[in-house]
């Protein structure tokens, strides 16, 4: 299938074309270790969270992996992570939710499109009903990729954060309506939360810390509980990251 246009009229081609997309996996291999080269990330551990993360990718287990949201760097910072973690084996199997806007510039698509994204059309850019239909066409791809045996990756707060970066903003409920869709496929997802810090001046190469919180392998049974379960998950990785700082 043809790359569409990643525009909201046309959500339904868009999605059916993420479905199944898959990048050149040396390429993105090459790509997320040139960012870790460049952003160069300090990541720090749970205790036994690497052990954990190594293991429990190793058997298959679905992950949502979860972080804070505070500047337009942070889908950089979190790729570098990922090469310097157990996260670097499920390169090319890894989706990471982005804003529509990204997908509208053809050099920036290619780049994105390599590190696995799947476009994401916000209400506050469209409008809530507006969204709709393809906010549940998101949902359910997202969850299909899950139970194809993919990672999913997620900045769940939505937008950047320009208040208090401390505590975590209100989140939406996407994260917890995908892992329950995706339990009904079969596959319930464990997640990770990782908390991201950085120094003053977030431009500044290797000025984020990284923390990787311990995965949780159970959730709750509803979207509701689910995402408040990710929001003290997260919660306690953004206060975890800026105590290591």
């Amino acid at each position: 299938m043809a790359r569409p246009a990643v525009t909201l009229d046309n959500y339904d081609d868009v999605y059916r074309y993420y479905l199944d997309h898959r990048q050149n996996l040396l390429s993105a291999r090459i790509a997320y270790a040139a960012l870790s080269a460049r952003f160069r990330p300090r990541v720090h551990y749970a205790d036994g969270a690497r052990e954990r993360l190594q293991a429990l990718l190793a058997s298959g287990t679905r992950l949502i992996v979860v972080a804070n949201h505070l500047t337009d760097r942070d889908q950089y910072t979190l790729a570098a992570t990922a090469w310097q973690t157990p996260l670097r084996s499920v390169i090319g199997r890894t989706r990471v939710l982005a804003k529509d806007e990204l997908f509208t510039d053809p050099r920036l698509r290619r780049a994105i499109d390599l590190m696995g994204s799947i476009p994401v059309f916000r209400s506050q850019n469209h409008g809530l009903r507006a969204v709709a239909d393809a906010g549940r066409r998101m949902m359910d791809v997202s969850a299909q990729r899950l139970q194809r045996g993919d990672v999913l990756a997620i900045f769940p707060e939505g937008t950047c954060n320009d208040g208090d970066p401390r505590r975590i903003q209100r989140l939406n409920t996407g994260v917890g309506h995908i892992a329950v869709k995706a339990r009904k496929l079969g596959a319930p997802p464990a997640l990770l939360a990782l908390g991201i810090a950085y120094g003053p001046d977030p431009s500044v190469r290797g000025s984020a810390d990284v923390y990787v919180g311990d995965p949780v392998l159970e959730l709750p049974t509803t979207p509701m509980d689910i995402t408040r379960a990710v929001a003290e998950q997260l919660q306690a990785a953004v206060d975890d990251v800026r105590a290591v700082r």
